[in-house]
């Protein structure tokens, strides 16, 4: 298409947002049928892909119907209206949902198959097995089934929320002289989902029965002297985004706990079967959840594949997952030395997960019993059960010390959590806070203030991830930290802000949402189009998981009109449509999918020859610009910020196996070269952090075919110079 320079508002300029995030889980899904990656990991990826279109539906699906209900005739940058919208997520999901049990029933469970990893159908049980897995139903399911019959005294049932469940048909008088016609059964989540057959049953292979089958297997004892004609698997998907008028409430918390009831019992917006399911026995499960044919969808396999998932974890076996990682440990951080030594004689960079995040809570964990620490901040939005981190911050205010948090109770999907760990915090003495009214804390900010000497010190971690070790071993993420008092200054008013009152003050170094990160954002590229206006090099290279806000997107198709090279590596959403003559052709866009989740939100600017990294928690989305405390902050140390680069986008441009291009049209080729010419940034990286299958101490830089920095003082520009002369010696 062709698009004149002034007309940069063109809804044909912007792809829908929900369609770009079905898009993205169409690259998951991609990942099941990769036969490179090891096949229990390709049973995980479908799982995901799953999983992330549950969300989908109770989180995106719902908004839409919400404002087709309300009659809001909001559209967004691309034109669509949420009728629109809705019709065509429709198509899209269904497809995709196809495509699932495609991948599942013939490739995934034959490969498995192929390797003596079994889910077996009734048809196909033993008589041994039938006899044992009759025994399990009568003693471990049957007690705490309850199935409801359906007539006047028995109304249907309140579903609940991803629950499975089974409409069953029975025909027969019952005791009280009751024709029978319908029943529910809703089976509780307490039951296992996944059963293994026992070795003497097997023969020495994995074995397993889905619940489902053995319930279905079993249905009619529920039902005694009754015949059970039909028994069909549903399952109803609802309306999951809590709403809290905050404005209005006097205790958030307390809003945030009664609201979470509710997410079970929401407006249901999906409807999945199982294929066998007559229309009529279909309708009248639509009729009664209240949706329409459009809301139904028909499954060839269990209606909520992420139960598979399990079967990982139950498996032993290393050569069908990826193999054991690592994380390094850079020299200068490992071990019990004194972190504030450390960190004030320079800046240390942490890249997860190929580094260890065990510095960061070793930092923490200092700070809790160090007497000279005076006070530890903290910004929580998401972070693991049994945390240290969290028993760091809980010791640090039993000891007296000034423990403030800032926890986030809109996390979505995690407020039941932070509800439990602000309570803990409170219980302990530490300040508890739930940040700014409209505005989620998304910030990932540490803070430690310290005596030394005369005066106070402050230390601090920035990051583009939740403090959570858990998913810091599978999600990408940048952690700075640094002793720097302008940065430190930064932090210490951006806490003032969500602990107290008072306008905003000015930041010397970081860039803050909803102040100044939207606008020095737009300033940044506007100096590249400047630049190459007056023929001078350009540059823009950024990384993030989304990208969706409209001026910033309209401000990256005139630097490409300027000539400007564009890079980008968006993950999921990307709203930008690349490769438009006379609009966009100088905008790349790639998303890397693979291993570990890519999270790290990185821009970069040439910035006239002084080039200029930030990292951030926030991706270029309205809401993190607007309706966000978010954070950006510089990498002020320059052999750092050549390693942020380097590792975080000039590595993943270089990708040709996980990466996927996003093309004019919407859609997403993936890269495909030759083994020989084959190259992987998470592989690279890897290589060059951590292990592959052993323990590592310390860390270490092994020499590849990159040139890529460490930390200044770990390597001089010198010795680097020198590699890069030895490793050209032994090529030739």
């Amino acid at each position: 298409m062709s698009t004149e320079p002034h007309q940069l508002d063109d809804p044909k300029l912007f792809f829908n947002r929900e369609l770009s995030l079905l898009e993205f889980n169409a690259r998951v899904l991609a990942q099941s049928l990769d036969e490179s990656v090891p096949l229990l990991e390709r049973l995980r990826f479908l799982t995901i892909c799953s999983t992330n279109l549950d969300e989908f539906f109770e989180i995106r699906v719902a908004g839409l119907k919400q404002q087709v209900d309300l009659g809001l005739p909001l559209q967004g940058p691309d034109g669509l209206s949420a009728q629109e919208c809705l019709q065509r997520i429709e198509k899209v999901a269904r497809n995709l949902v196809r495509e699932q049990y495609r991948v599942l029933n013939e490739q995934i469970l034959p490969a498995l198959d192929h390797e003596g990893i079994r889910v077996l159908r009734r048809g196909s049980w033993s008589g041994r097995q039938k006899r044992w897995i009759r025994a399990f139903f009568n003693a471990e399911v049957s007690p705490v089934l309850t199935p409801m019959g359906i007539d006047p005294g028995h109304p249907f049932p309140r579903v609940l929320n991803k629950g499975l469940g089974f409409l069953v048909t029975i025909e027969g008088q019952d005791a009280f002289d009751r024709e029978s016609g319908v029943a529910i059964l809703q089976v509780p989540r307490s039951l296992p989902r996944l059963i293994r057959l026992p070795s003497r049953l097997v023969d020495g292979k994995d074995e397993f029965v889905l619940l489902s089958s053995i319930i279905h297997e079993h249905v009619e004892l529920l039902f005694p002297g009754l015949t059970a004609s039909g028994c069909f698997q549903f399952r109803v998907t609802r309306n999951s985004d809590l709403w809290v008028d905050e404005e209005e409430v006097d205790n958030l918390l307390q809003a945030v706990k009664g609201e979470l009831a509710s997410r079970r019992f929401g407006e249901a917006v999906r409807l999945e079967v199982a294929d066998n399911c007559s229309e009529e026995m279909a309708g009248f499960l639509l009729r009664n959840v209240g949706l329409g044919p459009d809301d139904l969808y028909r499954v060839h396999g269990p209606v909520n594949l992420h139960r598979l998932a399990a079967m990982y974890d139950l498996i032993d076996r290393p050569d069908l997952k990826f193999p054991p990682y690592l994380p390094g440990v850079q020299r200068s951080l490992s071990g019990q030395k004194d972190l504030f030594e450390v960190i004030r004689r320079g800046d240390a960079l942490l890249h997860h997960p190929y580094e260890s995040f065990a510095p960061v809570v070793n930092l923490i964990q200092q700070a809790a019993v160090d007497p000279n620490v005076l006070a530890i901040k903290l910004t929580v939005y998401r972070t693991d059960e049994d945390s240290p981190l969290v028993e760091a911050l809980l010791e640090g205010a039993r000891a007296g010390k000034e423990v403030t948090a800032v926890v986030e109770l809109r996390a979505r999907f995690d407020e039941a959590h932070n509800i439990d760990l602000a309570t803990r915090l409170q219980e302990a003495g530490a300040n508890v806070v739930y940040g700014i009214v409209g505005h989620k804390a998304h910030a990932k900010m540490l803070l430690i203030v310290r005596r030394e000497g005369r005066g106070l010190r402050r230390y601090v971690h920035l990051g583009t991830g939740n403090y959570h070790a858990g998913t810091a071993r599978v999600y990408t993420d940048l952690g700075l930290l640094t002793a720097s008092r302008k940065i430190g200054r930064d932090v210490h008013r951006v806490f003032g802000q969500l602990t107290g009152l008072g306008q905003a003050e000015n930041l010397e170094l970081m860039l803050q949402s909803p102040f100044t990160l939207h606008g020095r954002m737009l300033a940044l590229i506007e100096n590249e189009i400047s630049a190459a206006n007056a023929g001078r090099k350009a540059r823009i290279n950024a990384r993030m998981n989304s990208l969706g806000e409209p001026e910033i997107i309209q401000a990256l198709y005139r630097a490409s009109q300027a000539g400007v090279k564009v890079d980008l590596l968006v993950r999921g959403i990307c709203c930008l449509r690349p490769g438009v003559k006379g609009v966009s052709e100088n905008i790349r866009v790639r998303s890397i999918i693979g291993r570990y989740l890519e999270h790290s939100r990185v821009f970069s600017f040439l910035n006239g020859g002084k080039p200029i990294t930030y990292c951030s928690s926030a991706d270029w989305m309205q809401r993190n610009f607007f309706r966000r405390v978010e954070v950006a902050f510089p990498i002020l140390d320059e052999g750092l910020r050549a390693r942020a680069v380097e590792e975080s986008l000039d590595l993943g441009l270089k990708d040709n196996q996980l990466a996927w291009e996003l093309l004019e049209s919407g859609s997403y080729r993936r890269l495909e070269a030759k083994a020989e010419n084959g190259f992987s940034c998470q592989a690279q990286l890897m290589e060059m952090h951590g292990g592959l299958g052993g323990a590592q101490g310390d860390w270490r830089r092994k020499e590849l075919d990159s040139d890529l920095p460490v930390a200044a003082s770990d390597v001089s520009k010198k010795k680097r110079q020198r590699r890069r002369r030895d490793s050209k010696k032994k090529e030739r």
